[in-house]
């Protein structure tokens, strides 16, 4: 949403997008409930972590830690950042509070606010709001394909259809040094840049992933790890496709998938959907071998995703989906007096402990006024009451879709309503 800024007035800072109405929390909840099935219970993280977590979680020769990070000095002079992802953060919980000191794997889920420093474009926000997944302490295929099917039906049970999943892997301890001895002997023959040449040196697989159409050129012809595979990354990755194939989860295989976090192994994935643009990614993740004992956690894998809410709403809205028309509330209150008010109050008040959505027109409106407001909420049913209705004991029951209207015994108000909306 976005309007004028009054002359003196405040706006929200650029690039943070704001949401009001059903919309974006059905989005959200949607994705949530699908990793909930799935028994992933809740963790609230901070918003806020010691820099070096993600430094050396995240890895420094990424974009997100060498530009993107918002960090600064606290009032003790520690250096913090606002959390530009999830995964290291719900591993760093895990280490300390002993959670894989238990049953495993462990399987969390997350969701809320994550911050980036970037130039504000459509899908590329400062503030990204993100529901997320990980499963640490076994290293299982089937785990990994559970972690896919939880974003893909949570993506299918808001309506989309016109995404696909990219998949890979990035092979293991064994694989990946001799992969990035051969990438960085063929890096080496390239007309690159000295920026680029350092982030080869640092992480060769980086250079991959650079979009830019003089670099992207030159890599025709470049070693990929998903042809140097090890016999048990190669199983590994074979086993994730069929069970995919038995969830009846559809994928493409891309090789050229990297990912902008240096801590993926083994299984990695993206979901990507066309009619964003360039913005096209709505969610990845992959698996993580290494990424607890960096931390300094036991040697144990993990598997996870990241969903974009933001770039999935947008989805919604190319494809007019995600949104199921149900409104701010289920009842609305129209008193036409101030006895009607103090009626309509205590039963508004019996509907929302009987679990029923309601609302009421307050500001002494008129008819006119009050019923416009009930059109507007989005309600099934008004509630109307005035002084002849009480005097009969009676309340008007009107359905706002059809018109119709009926007259019910007030003492009766509450449950002759919550036998409406289920019978209907």
């Amino acid at each position: 949403m976005s309007a004028a800024v009054p002359a003196g007035g405040f706006a929200a800072p650029k690039g943070i997008p704001e949401y009001v109405g059903p919309e974006f929390t059905t989005v959200r909840d949607t994705l949530i409930r699908e990793a909930d099935r799935a028994g992933y219970a809740h963790i609230e993280l901070p918003v806020f972590e010691d820099t070096a977590l993600y430094a050396r979680g995240v890895g420094e020769s990424t974009d997100v830690v060498s530009k993107e990070m918002y960090s600064f000095d606290d009032r003790g002079g520690r250096s913090v950042t606002l959390r530009p992802e999830g995964t290291a953060g719900v591993v760093r919980s895990v280490i300390e509070h002993g959670l894989d000191r238990g049953g495993l794997p462990v399987k969390l889920r997350y969701d809320g606010p994550f911050f980036r420093y970037e130039r504000p474009q459509a899908g590329r926000f400062r503030q990204l709001q993100q529901v997320g997944i990980e499963a640490i302490g076994v290293d299982d295929p089937a785990l990994d394909a559970e972690v896919l099917a939880v974003a893909d039906a949570g993506f299918r049970a808001l309506g989309l259809r016109g995404y696909r999943l990219e998949l890979t892997s990035l092979g293991d301890a064994t694989t990946r040094p001799q992969y990035r001895a051969e990438l960085t002997r063929f890096l080496e023959k390239l007309d690159l840049d000295e920026a680029t040449r350092e982030r080869a040196r640092i992480n060769p697989l980086r250079v991959l992933d650079d979009k830019r159409p003089e670099v992207r050129a030159q890599l025709e012809g470049a070693p990929l790890m998903i042809d140097h595979l090890s016999e048990e990354a190669a199983a590994h990755h074979a086993a994730v496709k069929r069970h995919l194939d038995d969830l009846g989860v559809a994928y493409v295989e891309n090789p050229w998938m990297v990912r902008g976090l240096d801590y993926y192994t083994k299984t990695t994935f993206e979901f990507v959907h066309d009619g964003l643009g360039s913005q096209s990614g709505i969610g990845g993740g992959g698996r993580y071998d290494g990424l607890m004992a960096e931390l300094g956690g036991q040697a144990l894998s993990g598997v996870g995703f990241g969903l974009g809410v933001d770039r999935t709403l947008l989805a919604c809205r190319v494809e007019e989906a995600g949104h199921d028309g149900a409104g701010r509330v289920e009842v609305f209150g129209v008193p036409l007096g101030d006895a009607a008010k103090d009626r309509l109050v205590g039963i508004v008040g019996s509907l929302r402990r009987a679990g029923i959505r309601a609302d009421l027109a307050y500001g002494n409106r008129g008819l006119k006024g009050a019923m416009k407001a009930a059109d507007r909420s989005g309600a099934r049913y008004a509630l109307v009451l005035g002084d002849r209705d009480l005097e009969a004991g009676e309340i008007q029951l009107k359905d706002l879709a059809d018109g119709s209207q009926q007259a019910i015994a007030l003492d009766d108000a509450a449950a002759a309503v919550d036998r409406a909306l289920h019978d209907g």
